[in-house]
């Protein structure tokens, strides 16, 4: 069933006055989203400040403990006495020499970058470097302002571009005194650029900057030895004097200074070489008075404007839902009357269809219930049917040793009648003593023939086809029992290799018995045309299994032949039906475990057996 509306626009449910409506809305919505973007960013800002506050509290901590690590060994350097003596006789170069490897030893030792004794004029006369290409001996540093603070009694404090190495370093010098003067002045050089590669890869900036405002450490390697202000004249001319960075062109970033956020906090705008374009950071600073230096953190400023459009999406999206949610309630209560009549009829439409369903879901439950009991029915006949070829099989196994059982059963006979005549005659002769011999020959005899009945009966009877520990020793010595007539006929041996330990295998006695006998007398017609005739019977275990290998000297399986040894009805015997092995691989994979063939190495074809080890399957059950 059909049913129409009528066309709906947001027209007809605004009143006379729409347009007014309309900038009412507008109106609600600019203002909604001015106070979100103004809320945001203010939360964002100060969320920035605090956090920003406390990563540069870190890395200022972070730096002055390198620092601080190295700035007590110049002093203890100092009072080194070979160092004092060498000072007071600069010219001895066994002491150089000596010097020169101790230096070298302490700079090993703390991991610095170099290590150097100077005189009172600045010149080098020992240094831990002295074997690398450009040594520090023999150079004059007397223009370091580190060296002119140290010869004034101070503790020297600097960093500079290395004039030698070309490396950058912190340097920490000391006086040598020596009765009340001071001799000369030892260095210790630190590195560190392995702060600066540490606090690379995150989401902010970290910049040094020297007491001129040079760049001197930073994570974007192209701000280095540039400045954050223009630099005066004043100032170049201390940075040529002192050669701090020596080589380098100290040259202004650009950067317009924006809204400030706090005493320690303000906004600022860095220019592209090219200036194409620019970044905003919210840049804070922290002083390190005892070198002089300036710690500075940039944030990014896109974290704060991606917030904002987040807000404004959510916002947005917000003021749309509850927009139209409005419109939603007042177009439903126009509809419900259509509706409720809707309803109803598509409800009885909906009735209707389900009782159809529910008819054809009845009728098809009915034709699976037949199908499954029809299967039901074909399986257990298909069952039935595979356990009567089983049994037709043993049966005419029995057929196929008749010949040879017949034989065992003759001899007997026939000595039974000769003991009979033999006790008449005795008897007329009275002669007690040898009737009484021949009654027991003739009862030994008796025994043979009924042991061997038993062991045919044995082998023909029918099995529930129940799983339970079998020893595999046993089976062995029925299936030989059982096939002993035919083996002593066609004079073949057997061979056994068993296990030390009977190992008990989880299988059905009967169909596994069944299945050696057919595996030993196939063996046995293979070798027809064999002089000399053997089977081996080998056992081993191999994990959860055990692997039974029957072997024979006869001619082998031809190889066009092994892929389909196992078919049903596939034989090279002219009166064969070709279905023992195809019946004994089904019994064996119905045990749990498996059939193959192939040609031994050793002599001829080779029929192996894998079946699980009782013990394994009762552990697996957990019991």
């Amino acid at each position: 069933m059909e049913v129409s509306y009528k066309p709906f626009t947001i027209w007809h449910y605004l009143p006379r006055r729409k347009w007014l409506i309309v900038l009412l809305v507008v109106f609600a919505y600019a203002l909604l989203l001015w106070q979100v973007t103004d809320l945001v960013r203010h939360r964002v800002q100060q969320e920035m400040l605090a956090s920003g506050e406390r990563q540069l509290n870190i890395y200022v901590n972070n730096l002055q403990a390198q620092l601080e690590k190295y700035e007590f060994l110049p002093e203890l350097l100092s009072t080194n006495a070979p160092l004092v003596e060498l000072l007071k006789r600069p010219g001895d170069k066994q002491r150089i020499e000596t010097l020169n490897r101790y230096l070298e030893t302490i700079n090993t030792i703390t991991n610095a970058s170099d290590t150097y004794l100077m005189d009172n004029e600045g010149l080098t006369i020992a240094a831990s470097n002295w074997q690398s290409e450009k040594p520090f001996v023999g150079r004059n540093f007397s223009y370091r302002p580190y060296f002119k603070q140290a010869m004034q009694g101070q503790l020297g404090r600097y960093y500079a571009l290395g004039s030698t190495s070309g490396r950058r370093g912190y340097y920490f010098a000391y006086p040598v005194r020596h009765e009340g003067g001071i001799l000369g002045t030892v260095v210790i050089k630190i590195d560190l650029t392995i702060l600066e590669q540490q606090w690379q890869g995150r989401d902010t900036e970290v910049i040094v900057t020297d007491p001129e405002g040079v760049i001197f450490i930073t994570t974007r390697p192209g701000w280095r030895y540039r400045s954050l202000s223009p630099l005066s004249l004043e100032e170049r001319q201390r940075i040529r004097e002192s050669r701090r960075y020596s080589g380098a062109s100290v040259e202004p970033l650009d950067v317009t200074y924006r809204e400030q956020f706090s005493e320690s906090a303000q906004r600022i705008d860095i220019s592209g070489q090219k200036r194409r374009s620019s970044e905003s950071y919210m840049i804070l600073a922290q002083s390190m008075p005892e070198a002089g230096w300036l710690v500075h953190l940039l944030k990014p400023m896109k974290e704060i404007k991606q917030e904002v459009l987040h807000a404004i999406g959510a916002s947005s999206f917000a003021f749309t839902v509850l927009l139209l949610i409005g419109l939603v309630m007042s177009q439903r209560y126009r509809r419900n009357l259509e509706r409720a009549h809707y309803e109803a009829e598509v409800n009885q439409s909906l009735r209707e269809a389900r009782d159809r369903l529910e008819q054809r879901v009845q009728e098809r439950t009915v034709d699976l219930h037949q199908e499954i009991e029809e299967r039901r029915r074909t399986q257990e006949a298909l069952q039935e049917t595979r356990d009567e070829l089983i049994q037709a099989a043993k049966l005419a196994m029995l057929g196929q040793m008749s010949a040879s059982i017949s034989h065992e059963v003759n001899q007997p006979l026939a000595a039974i009648r000769t003991y009979t005549d033999n006790a008449r005659l005795l008897l007329e002769q009275e002669r007690c003593a040898d009737v009484s011999w021949n009654l027991e020959q003739i009862s030994e005899l008796i025994e043979t023939m009924t042991q061997i009945s038993s062991q045919l009966k044995l082998f023909a009877r029918k099995t529930d086809g129940s799983r339970r520990p079998v020893s595999m020793h046993n089976v062995i010595e029925s299936s030989k029992r059982i096939l002993h007539p035919q083996l002593r006929k066609s004079s073949t041996e057997i061979e056994f290799k068993l296990a030390k330990v009977d190992p008990l295998v989880m299988a059905d006695p009967v169909r596994l018995e069944q299945v050696l006998v057919n595996l030993i007398a196939n063996a046995m017609n293979a070798m027809e045309d064999q002089q000399n005739r053997w089977v081996s019977i080998e056992m081993a275990r191999q994990g959860e299994d055990l692997k039974i290998d029957i072997l024979d000297n006869g001619p082998g399986i031809p190889a066009d032949h092994l892929e389909r040894i196992f078919d049903p009805f596939f034989t090279t015997k002219e009166s064969g039906l070709g279905l023992g092995l195809s019946i004994s691989h089904h019994i064996i994979e119905s045990m749990g475990g498996t059939l193959s063939a192939q040609n031994s190495q050793k002599a001829g074809a080779m029929f192996t057996l894998r079946l699980p080890l009782a013990e394994h399957v009762v552990d697996s059950d957990g019991t």
